[in-house]
């Protein structure tokens, strides 16, 4: 099996429906230890990037991606533009000229994209940021991808990698970002910015089972 151009274009869409239907949920999570703004923000950028989709629909999954990563950049405030402008920009890049996927190719693509994120933010495992469900999700799809597990076995176990991390990220306190402010208060609080990477895993794999 492999994942083609019309289901990275669905994956986009699914995930800018999934962030519009969990707007309000990502204002509350933020509203605790920061601007209360990423999901207004993510909810904006996906909106204008959804208006832009006619125009990549024929085009190969890395214009796509760029083309998302663009937007985002031009029309998300706060961190979530560029650092998920960076992801998407990230993956663009490492599918271009392609039309299909294979797994070892999502595995780049999601390498290219933490390491733009890390590098974009300087924010590492820990920190209580999106870092904190992207990095045990790739390692998870590259111990599937090694163990000879499908497409949808693999990104099942990475959404659910994201997850975990997601929820780890609870009893942290912040180093990093807005939230870094509150100290000790940061602690006790499910960071925004690990719940929207962990909505775009488990669309990937509910896309792509």
């Amino acid at each position: 099996m492999a994942i083609e151009q019309k289901d990275v274009l669905e994956w986009v869409n699914k995930y800018a429906g999934v962030i519009t239907e969990n707007r309000q949920y990502l204002i509350d999570l933020d509203s605790a230890i920061g601007d209360a703004d990423h999901g207004e923000n993510m909810n904006r950028g996906f909106q204008a990037v959804v208006k832009k989709m006619p125009e990549v629909a024929d085009k190969d999954i890395g214009s796509v991606l760029k083309m998302v990563g663009m937007t985002l950049l031009s029309t998300v405030g706060g961190a979530g533009g560029p650092l998920y402008g960076t992801l998407f920009m990230q993956m663009g890049t490492k599918s271009a000229g392609k039309m299909t996927l294979d797994l070892k190719d999502w595995c780049d693509m999601l390498d290219a994209a933490l390491i733009g994120v890390v590098a974009r933010g300087k924010a590492v495992l820990g920190d209580k940021t999106m870092v904190d469900a992207l990095t045990p999700a790739l390692n998870t799809l590259k111990d599937a991808a090694q163990n000879g597990k499908t497409i949808a076995e693999a990104l099942a176990e990475s959404a659910a990698a994201a997850e975990k991390g997601m929820k780890d990220t609870i009893p942290l306190v912040a180093r990093k970002g807005r939230a870094s402010y509150l100290g000790e208060r940061s602690a006790g609080h499910q960071d925004p910015g690990a719940t929207s990477s962990y909505f775009l895993l488990k669309a990937a794999a509910e896309i792509w089972k």
